[in-house]
């Protein structure tokens, strides 16, 4: 190549680089990580409440850094976790009420999810667990405490690009429906009003700023353990009829996140389908590594059916079960769900996900 090609392709480079080099320098990283809802991405915001529906003690978080229970529901991490991990945050993302909450832990996130939780508030009444208004009270104070740690700019900053997750409507359907509801109105009319409190919820996040959030369907509740037990007849299957009531939720639920990202400007709110990666693994365990899809490595007994997880009806190794209790899928399953489910969003650099330059300190 002569003087004037390599001078060329010099050129040519630069204005190609520059621009792309500029673009990676300030999109950066996603700031924090917020979770919000029930029991899928609890980190440990039950211990001190006076409810039933809490897990820090053993053999929960055997598998978990250290082997401690720190009140998540499951054997190791749970998708807060696993989500700020692969956002490259932190390997773990705290519970707000975690009374060894540290100071420099808020500006990268933390959990208010409740384990028990739901969208109607009759079903944290019920469990005596955080309603998401009481989650979302929650936030406005953390709000606050942010600004005063890292100023008024920084903190917007964090909340309009970092990401948010909801993972609600687990419960009002597998408890306080059919415990309470059922004789007394349609699944349909019930679906409806949860999905306008769902939309209510997301509503309030962008008011307080957020704008990039991954609203979470329902796991296949006719195939957890308990689900099995409760519906699934004497051979525990997969409840067919709890899983049409959860799709059909789903459903209106991903039509109504639709209408909101389409009404509402610079709004990046998603449907995340956990629902379909789940069953797909509990149809297909073997080439993943899975023995069992129907029951738990902690609390099944003689016929599989759902107990209280406790050190007497533990499995010696949760590598091999999908479930972790009756109603929680292991820490291995989730990281399976979790892979399938960033794979499908497409959250990298590249899908525009990533957020604008950080200002100046």
């Amino acid at each position: 190549m002569d003087h004037w090609g390599r001078l060329v392709t010099f050129i040519v480079f630069i204005l190609f680089a520059i621009p792309v080099l500029k673009t990676a320098a300030e999109n950066g990283h996603i700031p924090a990580l917020f979770s919000f809802g029930d029991s899928i991405l609890d980190t440990g915001n039950n211990n001190n409440l006076a409810t039933l529906s809490k897990c820090n003690y053993p053999p929960y978080g055997r598998d978990f850094y250290g082997g401690i229970a720190t009140g998540r529901f499951c054997n190791g991490r749970n998708p807060s976790d696993l989500i700020a991990e692969a956002l490259g945050i932190n390997a773990t993302l705290p519970a707000y009420l975690d009374s060894n909450l540290r100071t420099e832990d808020l500006p990268t996130g933390v959990s208010f999810a409740s384990g028990g939780s739901g969208i109607d508030s009759l079903t944290s009444q019920l469990q005596g667990v955080l309603s998401l208004s009481t989650q979302l009270g929650l936030f406005k104070d953390y709000i606050g405490r942010l600004r005063a740690i890292v100023g008024q700019q920084r903190a917007s900053y964090i909340i309009s690009n970092s990401l948010y997750l909801i993972s609600a409507g687990n419960n009002d359907i597998a408890f306080t429906y059919y415990a309470t509801l059922g004789q007394l109105q349609p699944f349909s009319s019930y679906a409806n009003t949860l999905v306008e409190g769902a939309s209510s919820f997301v509503k309030s996040l962008y008011e307080l700023g957020a704008r990039r959030v991954f609203v979470l369907s329902t796991l296949p509740l006719g195939c957890l353990p308990g689900g099995r037990t409760v519906a699934g007849g004497p051979l525990r299957i997969c409840a067919p009829i709890v899983n049409q009531q959860a799709q059909f939720f789903n459903g209106k639920l991903s039509s109504a996140v639709n209408s909101i990202r389409s009404d509402l400007p610079n709004f990046d709110i998603r449907f995340i389908d956990v629902y379909t990666p789940l069953l797909n693994l509990i149809q297909n365990p073997l080439s993943e590594g899975f023995m069992d899809v129907g029951e738990a490595c902690c609390g099944s007994g003689l016929f599989g059916e759902s107990e209280a997880c406790t050190l007497l009806s533990v499995c010696s190794d949760a590598s091999s079960y999908v479930f972790w209790d009756f109603a929680h899928p292991t820490e291995k399953a989730y990281k399976f769900v979790v892979s399938s489910v960033l794979r499908s969003s497409n959250v990298t650099t590249s899908s525009g996900f990533f957020p604008t330059k950080m200002p100046k300190e």
